[in-house]
């Protein structure tokens, strides 16, 4: 007897009461038919193939930069940055952060400083950066937190007077720019996360923005297990190379990403409007002149309440709004990077950012009524408070 058919895949129901603290962006799947069809034309799946290439060219000119180079993944792609400029020794970075900044340093060799952040926006304090500058200082690996803009003019200066490279952790900031100038043209390099959760997203895969062309060729000898041509390996690569199906969708992706985008913006404009003057909160407000990508929204409660934020948590979750502590507890007060000198400094603004930070929902498809929800809960919360 012939073996049944398999059933049909069925997908699951949406719950339309719950609101993930992030949900990914997909276009209409039709659109993704003719790609598919492409690809199982050429039968090209993976080693820069066409839509590889189109992708890296395409979105260097929709960011407006010179030099992307594709990867697998986001992690990836800061690995082969620290590997192409050839880093040895300490690298002055942010404990507050998702571990992989941390991790990718680790598999190259490289070991973690860990200094504290700016009260105002959540990233590497500048001053003290030049104060944890050592002979064994090698570069610093600041991070766009939430997609808000480091002060890279400041890091620059420092990066030139103590001789020291800058490669930006961008995961959170593709296409943030100000007067039209992309914000991953600063450092030496720019790393992108192209994860499902991230603003654009490939399913899985990242990019890192070049400084020039030696370094693009560089990483994509890396990613490649370090082949020069088709019989020589002159380095010790990985394999890091984004398939044709990622790319391709990747391609599609950037015909949505602005109205993407610009949805977000108005999501997070609706948060605003119904906490901003909130007593009991803090909101992150735009550096004038940046037009930002909106990629989380994320709020601080007052030092008195950071002993609540899980009260105000379960609230939320149980009106249907998962929302998150991103980024707790600190990278460096994993058990992984306790060991570390830098792990015991003094951070008192890290500390508390970990303590009293809570990021809402925010995604493109996000029903104003679950934005609404959320707005009327931390109100009521608030008032309590005080």
């Amino acid at each position: 007897m012939a073996a049944s058919p398999s059933p049909a895949l069925r997908p699951p129901p949406v719950d339309l009461d719950n609101a993930p603290v992030t949900r990914p962006f997909l276009p209409p799947l039709e659109e993704f038919q003719p790609y598919l069809e492409r690809i199982w034309a050429n039968r090209w799946l993976t080693n820069a193939g066409p839509f590889h290439q189109q992708l890296e060219e395409e979105m260097a000119a929709f960011l407006g930069v010179e030099h992307v180079a594709l990867t697998s993944n986001g992690t990836a792609a800061l690995e082969l940055a620290m590997q192409a400029l050839d880093l040895r020794g300490e690298v002055i970075t942010t404990p507050f952060t998702f571990v992989a900044t941390a991790h990718a340093l680790r598999s190259c060799n490289l070991t973690p400083v860990f200094v504290d952040i700016d009260p105002r926006t959540g990233n590497l304090d500048p001053e003290m950066i030049e104060q944890a500058i050592s002979g064994a200082t090698c570069a610093i690996l600041p991070v766009h937190c939430f997609g808000h803009p480091c002060r890279t003019e400041r890091i620059a200066g420092i990066a030139q007077d103590h001789g020291l490279r800058v490669i930006y952790d961008a995961a959170h900031a593709f296409h943030v720019r100000r007067d039209g100038e992309s914000l991953l043209r600063s450092g030496d390099a720019s790393c992108l996360s192209f994860h499902a959760t991230k603003v654009f997203n490939t399913f899985e895969g990242g990019a890192v923005i070049c400084a020039d062309a030696a370094m693009k060729a560089r990483i994509a000898q890396l990613r490649n297990f370090g082949f020069s041509d088709a019989y020589s390996v002159d380095a010790a690569g990985t394999n890091a190379k984004m398939s044709e199906f990622q790319a391709a969708f990747g391609l599609l992706q950037l015909r949505h990403v602005d109205q993407a985008i610009a949805r977000r913006g108005f999501i997070a404009a609706s948060y605003r409007a119904g906490l901003r003057g909130m007593a009991a909160i803090r909101l992150f407000e735009a550096e004038p002149g940046w037009q930002l990508n909106h990629s989380y929204f994320p709020m601080l409660l007052e030092d008195g309440l950071a002993h609540r934020r899980d009260e105000l948590c379960a609230r939320l979750l149980a009106a249907g709004i998962h929302a998150r502590p991103y980024f707790w507890p600190l990278v460096c007060d994993h058990s992984v990077y306790r060991g570390l000198p830098s792990a015991d400094r003094d951070m008192p603004v890290a500390r508390s950012f970990a303590k009293r930070i809570l990021c809402l929902p925010l995604y493109p498809d996000l029903a104003l009524h679950h934005v609404e929800r959320a707005v009327a809960i931390v109100q009521e919360f608030c008032a309590e408070s005080h």
